[in-house]
């Protein structure tokens, strides 16, 4: 991954003058070595300077993790902590941040060693309020040394998506298709949370397009399509034009990109792009999710910027899947009931053209767009990658603005079955616990469009705070609630 944040995290310990120091000062180190001993020492950096007092602590602090490269800061209650102090420190970092507090140690030393972080930080939440500073506190933000460890090395996942949106230029080509005000894409929320986008025309991407007619790169990106593919090339003769097209787009990414370190795009692919550009450019929109630049299909802005979130929560390749048709019920009785716990509704099929990367496909092969050639010649429609995806967990997301400017978003967890798709594309059977009533009360009733981003994995408590922190009400951040909790537009009789 090419495209997502490396952090280096900044351990600053606080101390309230009138507690001993000696108590943040030895438990920062405790912190530290318990750190290091279970995860990567690099992904941290200890502040020898100062326990921070006072104001101008705080200022030495700051400038101190600032000249180390911290790119995201933990504030560590050793003890009850200077809520001004502390929370001037937040203020004042520009990056992802996090409180944390120390557990007392042991009932033999409850007087000089006692901390009191418990109660600091109930004062260190209300002063970042005053200050309408945002930061990430753990579920349960006090514990031991090993206990905090674990909550620093949870953080990281979401410090790498809030650095990455603060630092992301969204690339976007053409408006959407015809028919497909699903995708709508108000851009005033982008600006909010610190994502810049540049949209161009799709004239612009075809001028660039043909500038690359005649690129001495062309075969070496061809033989490299050629060794990924393997077996599955079963249309080499448009590798030449699609290798083409994916140095145009990473020509533009380096030219277009400006101050900002991380990009994604928001790609057409129909219906003008076929006829025109001669192909499809789905798999080089896998290629390049592949290496941790998102590219959505039919200009889905938010679609991209869930996809990139994905990317830096898991440090992997996501991809943008249509939630499409249902599972057939023969298939349902053959393959699935009996053998895993999820009735009917909680299955569904995932699909989309051909974007998913090989990496995440359990066999893929190089197809034609079998939905476009209904109505196009099959030549002009080649360039998909078609295959079933590999079974495993997997979480469904998405971020997005709604028509009228506000922020939303849902997470489950779910899987992808192992059970042939026997359909085209790439294409999943996926099963997501209560599906049926999430499909209803959440993207139905939420106005929802029909992509969805997929990561692979279970990542949903990091994209949940990560959603909380960019600031989605919590009450706009949906998931798959359990029979026993029912959705507030949800029938009691039914």
């Amino acid at each position: 991954m090419n495209n997502i944040p490396k952090i280096k995290l900044g351990i600053v310990a606080v101390s309230r003058d009138c507690f001993p120091e000696s108590l943040s000062v030895n438990r920062r180190k405790a912190l530290v070595a318990a750190y290091k001993a279970k995860y990567d020492a690099e992904d941290i950096y200890e502040c020898p300077i100062c326990i921070v007092e006072s104001e101008i602590h705080m200022v030495q602090a700051l400038s101190d993790i600032k000249a180390a490269g911290c790119n995201a800061l933990c504030v560590y209650l050793g003890n009850f902590g200077p809520e001004i102090s502390e929370t001037l420190l937040a203020k004042h970092f520009e990056g992802p941040k996090m409180f944390v507090a120390a557990a007392e140690e042991s009932q033999a030393d409850l007087l000089d060693g006692r901390g009191d972080a418990y109660c600091g930080m109930l004062n260190a939440s209300y002063n970042l309020k005053l200050r309408n500073i945002g930061a990430y506190i753990p579920e349960y933000p006090v514990g031991d040394a090993k206990e905090v460890a674990d909550m620093i090395h949870e953080f990281l996942p979401i410090a790498r998506a809030v650095e990455g949106l603060s630092n992301l230029k969204i690339i976007s080509f053409g408006p959407r298709p015809q028919n497909f005000l699903a995708c709508n894409a108000p851009i005033k929320q982008l600006y909010n949370i610190g994502v810049e986008i540049e949209e161009n025309s799709e004239l612009d991407l075809f001028e660039a397009f043909h500038k690359h007619a005649k690129d001495a790169r062309i075969p070496e990106v061809v033989a490299d399509m050629e060794k990924e593919l393997g077996a599955g090339n079963k249309k080499p003769e448009v590798l030449a034009k699609l290798a083409q097209y994916e140095l145009t787009l990473l020509d533009w990414v380096e030219e277009h990109k400006g101050y900002r370190k991380y990009v994604a795009i928001a790609g057409k692919c129909w219906p003008a792009f076929q006829t025109q550009f001669g192909f499809v450019p789905c798999y080089v929109n896998s290629r390049l999710t592949g290496r941790g630049i998102p590219v959505s299909c039919e200009v889905d802005i938010y679609g991209v910027l869930s996809e990139f979130i994905g990317t830096c929560v898991s440090q992997d390749a996501v991809t943008l899947l249509d939630i499409n048709n249902s599972v057939p019920k023969d298939m349902y009785q053959e393959a699935i009931e009996g053998k895993f716990d999820y009735t009917h509704k909680d299955t569904f099929m995932g699909f989309h053209c051909g974007n998913t990367c090989t990496t995440k496909l359990a066999f893929h092969e190089m197809k034609y767009q079998k939905i476009m050639a209904r109505n196009l010649p099959i030549e002009v429609t080649n360039g998909t990658l078609e295959g079933d995806l590999i079974p495993g967990n997997i979480t469904f997301y998405r971020l997005q603005s709604t028509a009228d400017n506000k922020l939303r978003a849902y997470v489950a967890q779910g899987e992808v079955l192992p059970v042939a798709t026997k359909s085209f594309g790439g294409i999943g059977v996926f099963a997501i616990k209560e599906m049926g009533r999430f499909y209803r009360h959440v993207l139905i009733e939420k106005n929802y469009p029909h992509h969805g981003a997929v990561a692979f994995g279970h990542y949903g408590k990091s994209l949940f705070e990560v959603f909380k922190y960019i600031g989605v009400p919590v009450e706009d951040i949906n998931y798959n609630q359990p029979k026993s909790l029912p959705y507030p537009t949800e029938n009691p009789f039914a």
